[in-house]
C-alpha cells in the first residue's frame, strides 16, 4: 500500500476524532479535509 494513502488515511482518521469530540466545527472539519486531499492527491471522498 502506497504510504502517502497510509498517511492520509490516519490524518482523516484523527480529523474525525476532532470532530466527534467537538473539537473542531464542522467548517474547519471540510476545510482542513479539502486541503489533505489536495495534498495528497485524493480525487475521491470515499469517507462520506
Amino acid at each position: 500500500m502506497d504510504r502517502n494513502l497510509i498517511r492520509y488515511s490516519m490524518q482523516i482518521a484523527m480529523l474525525k476524532q476532532l470532530l466527534a469530540r467537538n473539537m473542531i466545527s464542522e467548517k474547519e472539519y471540510e476545510t482542513v479535509k479539502k486541503r489533505l486531499m489536495r495534498d495528497y492527491k485524493v480525487v475521491s471522498d470515499i469517507t462520506a
